[in-house]
Parts: C-alpha cells; sequence; structure tokens
C-alpha cells in the first residue's frame, strides 16, 4: 500500500467518524492543521508527507447500564502508515486505577493484533471498548475494594489543584488544548489567556499530572507550576472529591482585555474572582504583591 493509499484511508475514516459523532463532545480533532496537510497530500500529487500525526479523541460510555455516569476517552493518533500499522490508542478514565488502565489498554492492543492487519479499526476499537468497560469498572468496584459505589481506589485519592503559569498565552490551538485535555481528564479550574497567562486545574493527582505532563511539552517562552495544592481523601469516593472543587468545569476567563494586541487583562477583575473562589492569596503568589 503507498502512502498516498494509506491517507486516503485515514481521510476516509476522519470523514467517517465525523458524520457518525457530530457532536465535539463524542469526537474530537485535537489538531486541525495536521488534517489540513493530510487532505492536501491526498489531493496534491506533488505535495509532501504531512509532518504531524492526526489525532483525535473519541469519548465513549459503555453499554453496561450501572456504568452510564462514566465516560471513556479514547486519545488516538494514526502512524503515517496506518492502516498498514495499528492506531496508537490510549483509553483512560478518571475511576481506573493506573493498574487497571494498563491492563484494559493492553487487552485493546492484543485484540486489535489479533483481529486486524492492514484495515481501519479504529470503530472497531471504540465498539470493543464500548462492550468491555463495564467489566473493568466492575473490577473497579467489587464489593472486596470498595463500601459505596462512587468509590475510587485509595491510591488514586489524592485530590490536586495546580496554578499554572506562563509568559503568554495567545495560540488559539493551546488554549483548545486546554480545554479538550481538561474535559478529557475530568478537571476543572480555569484558564486567562493573554499575557501572563494563568491556568489553574484540579482533580484527580494522576489526572493533574498528566494534564501539566502534555502541555509543558508544548512550545512555550516560559511555563512552570508556581503553586501546587495536594490534598489527601480519607474518603475516596466522587461526592468527597467533588467537596474539594473550587470550580465547576473548566472555562476559559477574560477580564476586560486592553493593551495594544488587546493581550493583557484587568489583574483587578482575577484578583476578585479568584477571592469569589477563596483562592484571593494565590494572587500573590503569582504577581507578588496583595490583591485589591
Amino acid at each position: 500500500m503507498t502512502n498516498r493509499e494509506e491517507a486516503e484511508i485515514q481521510v476516509s475514516e476522519l470523514d467517517l467518524l465525523s458524520s457518525m459523532f457530530p457532536y465535539e463532545e463524542e469526537f474530537s480533532v485535537t489538531d486541525q492543521l495536521a488534517v489540513a496537510e493530510l487532505k492536501h497530500f491526498v489531493e496534491h500529487e506533488s505535495a509532501e508527507m504531512p509532518s504531524s500525526k492526526i489525532q483525535f479523541i473519541l469519548n465513549v460510555k459503555p453499554e453496561d447500564s450501572n456504568a452510564s455516569m462514566v465516560n471513556f476517552s479514547m486519545v488516538c493518533a494514526l502512524p503515517f502508515k496506518y492502516p498498514s500499522v495499528l492506531p496508537e490508542i490510549t483509553v483512560r478514565s478518571p475511576l481506573l486505577s493506573r493498574s487497571q488502565q494498563a491492563q484494559l489498554n493492553s487487552d485493546l492492543k492484543t485484540y486489535l493484533m489479533q483481529n486486524f492487519s492492514g484495515e481501519p479499526c479504529v470503530l472497531s476499537a471504540r465498539e470493543w471498548v464500548k462492550d468491555q468497560a463495564a467489566a473493568y469498572i466492575d473490577r473497579e468496584l467489587s464489593p472486596s475494594s470498595v463500601t459505596t459505589s462512587n468509590a475510587v481506589r485509595s491510591e488514586d485519592v489524592i485530590f490536586t489543584r495546580l496554578w499554572i503559569y506562563s509568559h503568554h498565552i495567545y495560540n488559539k490551538q493551546k488554549r483548545k488544548n486546554i480545554i479538550e485535555w481538561s474535559k478529557e481528564l475530568s478537571l476543572s479550574g480555569f484558564c486567562m489567556p493573554g499575557k501572563p497567562g494563568v491556568v489553574c486545574v484540579e482533580g484527580l493527582q494522576n489526572n493533574c499530572e498528566e494534564f501539566w505532563s502534555r502541555i509543558r511539552r508544548l512550545t512555550w517562552k516560559r511555563i512552570l507550576i508556581r503553586h501546587r495544592e495536594d490534598i489527601s481523601l480519607e474518603d475516596g469516593c466522587l461526592t468527597e472529591i467533588q467537596k474539594q472543587r473550587k470550580f465547576s468545569t473548566l472555562e476559559e476567563k477574560c477580564f476586560d482585555a486592553h493593551g495594544a494586541r488587546g493581550n493583557h487583562m484587568d489583574l483587578g477583575q482575577l484578583y476578585q474572582f479568584l477571592e469569589e473562589k477563596g483562592c484571593a492569596d494565590i494572587f500573590q503568589m503569582y504577581f507578588g504583591v496583595e490583591g485589591h
């Protein structure tokens, strides 16, 4: 199979996924530029190979009615040689421990290796996750390991809040990544774009660390964790986790942008917002002065 034939199959599969799952909460492409490059390569014989792999997220609700409130996220990347080689798929859920998540992903890879060779298989992988997820949730929620149906394993019950500082956040793709990754990882908080850039994420420790791992790999002039909060929860139920949240979801917050490029925020309004959320002390950590 030639590179162009493989690219044509990838474009067809993306179009099929888009038509089957039209809503962003079901299917979202991480990098639209990579899709544009791929389509250009397919349509123009003289075009060079794309520089970036296609990456997207499929959110799946398992078949088991008892698990209807649990979402699984399939983070997918299509290698340039796909479907001649298998796709790179990582399945995540905030209710899975690291070991269970590793087992689920290992089983999925085995299933794909045994059943697919040289043909598109993302939809089949999604069906496998949809059908098999309940078994992994059952392992998580077995009577021997938890006391309530809302429980998370003890190794996961550290609630973390990260306060991230960036020299600036302008890039629309980075801002989109922040929103999408937080949603995928069940994190709440806020993002203030502009100069400087402020990002706060809160949720399970593993998910916060995964978010930071992804964010720091992007290209930044300067980015760092300005402050970190870790809270151990004796009762690891989801209700207790929700009680710790200061934000209900993660959203982008703009405070009367001004300046030549409209990229400077009103820090007084930022302070008022933090004060309303019970986080006023963070302002001084960021800017070295007390807010008012």
